[in-house]
């Protein structure tokens, strides 16, 4: 058998896969009994083995990525392929489009940090490999070695690796800000029009996020801008600011700016502007808004307190408030356990709890005549391709976000998916359905050796080809109390059959 070109026996090959089974083991010294010199020292390794560890976790990456072709992607033209704006990336010539999101899976870290890190590892390989031995010899830490990455990486290999020439002698006694310059410096006195080309290529990845803040029912907003045009926005916001706290304002001036920023981007009395709807997905528990609970909420995934909850939903009806002109409210009932069993717009449940069922007499049991007959579950399957608005309702409540693993793409801008295709059979059932962004949408139909499976209440296990598995609960739903384990059990488990499935398929 022979990998990369060369031979490998079958003892290679069975002693490779042994040791990679192995734990890791890491060497600790007694901190306590060391002296101020062998900690010094003993700190020194660290750095360095932390140089070493990153070298291999690119040729790990690397390694992953060549098992992973892009023969299988759909190829320009046809169904499925990527066009526009999910065109493929040329980050990864010859890589498989969907292999980012197996390495995302595999590191249990987001699609961008994967991307980043695969990135990085192709450079490393086509670009930087002087810069790569050093980090995998353990003579130049990480940090720097991203330094040449990041002024590098959209450089032509040939130039890239004339500029790692130049700097890498003197990388380690430099500064990082100063083998930064270095390395800016270099890169235009060879090819002027480098950070234009970088410019370009840093404004095609641009983005705007939404990440939660420290402080409780905050969010910070975050813009990749150019340069220049970040510095405008800034001081348009700072001079109107400036004008308040001139006219007597005498709030901080950070606050001042954040209200200017809001009123700019939603164009406050601005009557030229056409007016735009937001739809915001409010989660809270009712003990939370009767005041008989502190449990945080969510708006749209970001973490709200109780107070801040109670404050928005005020004019709820049941509450002493009414829905927004505009609007809608959904009420969600859920099991103990935080379960989705049914979705229902409040007007509806208005009329159910109003009509009840009164085709059933009082019993012994409720004597009141209450009805305890359920008016509410989940919405039934049908027939049809596409889901029925009750069951994209109970599907986004249910999933909030995208559920494929370490993807937190919002509900709203993503599909009510089959778990089963419904090509193969699947139901168009809630049972069968869950939210998945277009993205992970198209890995789940087109991506060979990946399996998803789905149980009744919304637990998602996604398996990648390279065989490791990772599961998404709903948001809502709480994980399954610890068992003890039965009398005289042991802390091992039976031998598996070799002819089964391992768990939980």
């Amino acid at each position: 058998m022979s990998a990369g070109g060369q031979y490998v026996s079958p003892i290679e090959l069975a002693l490779t896969a042994l040791l990679a089974e192995q734990p890791l083991t890491f060497r600790r010294l007694p901190v306590t009994l060391l002296s101020r010199e062998h900690k010094a020292r003993e700190l020194q390794r660290l750095a360095a083995l932390k140089a070493q560890t990153a070298a291999y976790e690119a040729e790990l990456v690397l390694g992953l990525a060549d098992d992973s072709p892009d023969d299988d992607d759909p190829p320009p033209g046809t169904p499925g392929a990527r066009s526009g704006s999910w065109a493929p990336d040329p980050e990864l010539p010859g890589v498989s489009e969907f292999f980012t999101a197996e390495l995302a899976v595999v590191l249990n870290v987001g699609r961008p940090t994967a991307s980043t890190l695969a990135k990085r590892a192709w450079t490393y390989r086509e670009s930087l490999p002087a810069t790569w031995a050093a980090l995998a010899a353990g003579q130049l830490d990480e940090r720097r070695a991203m330094v040449l990455v990041d002024v590098l990486q959209w450089t032509n290999p040939a130039l890239a690796r004339r500029v790692e020439a130049r700097l890498l002698p003197h990388a380690t006694g430099w500064t990082v800000r100063t083998l930064r310059t270095r390395a800016v410096e270099a890169l235009l006195e060879l090819d002027p029009d480098a950070v234009e080309r970088k410019k370009d290529d840093a404004q095609r990845t641009a983005d705007v996020r939404i990440v939660p803040s420290a402080q409780d029912g905050m969010a910070v907003l975050i813009a990749e801008l150019p340069a220049e045009v970040a510095a405008m926005c800034m001081e348009v916001l700072e001079r109107l600011a400036r004008l308040a706290v001139d006219t007597g304002d005498p709030r901080p001036i950070g606050l001042i700016r954040t209200e200017v920023f809001t009123a700019l981007f939603l164009g406050a009395g601005d009557p030229a502007r056409p007016p735009v709807t937001a739809h915001l997905q409010i989660i809270a528990t009712l003990a939370a808004l009767t005041g008989r609970s502190v449990e945080p909420g969510e708006v749209n995934g970001i973490p709200i307190t109780a107070a801040v909850l109670r404050a928005l939903l005020r004019e709820l009806d049941a509450l002493g408030v009414g829905v927004p002109a505009g609007g809608s409210v959904t009420l969600a009932v859920t099991d103990d356990d935080g379960t989705l069993r049914a979705t229902t717009p409040l007007d509806q449940a208005r009329r159910l709890a109003k009509r009840g069922c009164p085709d059933h007499p009082p019993t012994n049991e409720h004597p009141d005549g209450e009805c305890q007959c359920p008016v509410l579950d989940e919405p039934e399957p049908t027939d049809r391709y596409a889901p029925t608005r009750p069951q994209q309702r109970f599907v986004r409540t249910r999933d909030r976000t995208c559920r494929f693993p370490t993807c937190g793409q919002r509900a709203g801008w993503a599909d009510a998916d089959h778990v089963i295709p419904h090509a193969s059979g699947g139901r168009t059932d809630c049972a069968n359905l869950c939210c998945l962004c277009r993205s992970h949408h198209r890995l789940k139909t087109f991506a060979r050796g990946w399996r998803f499976v789905m149980s009744p209440d919304g637990v998602l296990t996604v398996t990648t080809p390279s065989g490791i598995t990772r599961t998404t609960r709903p948001p809502g739903m709480r994980p399954p109390p610890e068992r003890d384990p039965p009398p005289g059990a042991t802390g091992t488990s039976p031998p598996a059959d070799p002819a089964d499935d391992p768990p939980p398929f």
